[in-house]
């Protein structure tokens, strides 16, 4: 599967222009974490754009991730990315445990993308200037992007072996490449 094949089943199974986004903005973080890695950036933007193409159909767990990876293999996806994003979530953690660089990034880069969206929403200047900082005393605010698991941001840095500072900043840089997609520009 190449990216326009994944950005065409993402589009075919998301049609909430936020949750593409979503995809859209982990992708980019994604395939940076994979370009200071070394790793294969195209895999890695893969994991990143279908982590959650199915969430809109099957928002439920199990059924989230799982329904998902059916069609993903289905149409060829191999396992090793498959099994990737069937590692993001928690329910399916003791079959995929976040044990390699690619589960371990995208766990660390999902919620975080999510927030630092809502985060630069609020924001005249968009995710331009946004600093570690600024996203750290909005962290510490529970009623803001209330739904974000502020607890698996912390741990998603610290399993990637990052300080959050250093995290935040990489998925600003990210998804600042991109700011226009996400319609976070100023």
């Amino acid at each position: 599967m190449d990216r326009s094949e994944a950005l065409d089943l993402l589009r075919e199974y998301t049609k909430n222009d936020s949750l593409v986004k979503h995809g859209l903005a982990v992708e980019a973080a994604m395939v940076h974490y994979a370009r200071i890695g070394g790793h294969d950036e195209a895999r890695w933007g893969l994991v990143g754009l279908l982590h959650d193409f199915d969430y809109e159909r099957w928002p439920e767990p199990p059924d989230h991730t799982r329904k998902g990876a059916e069609i993903l293999r289905a149409r060829g996806l191999d396992e090793e990315l498959t099994g990737a994003i069937l590692s993001h979530a928690e329910w399916n953690a003791a079959e995929y445990p976040r044990d390699t660089p690619l589960r371990q990034t995208l766990f660390a880069v999902d919620e975080l993308c999510g927030f630092l969206t809502a985060a630069a929403l609020v924001r005249p200047e968009r995710l331009q200037g946004l600093k570690p900082k600024s996203v750290k005393k909005k962290l510490k605010t529970k009623s803001f992007a209330a739904s974000v698991s502020r607890e698996d941001i912390r741990r998603g840095a610290e399993l990637i072996g990052r300080e959050l500072d250093d995290h935040i900043n990489q998925c600003v840089t990210a998804m600042a490449a991109i700011a226009g997609e996400l319609g976070l520009e100023p």
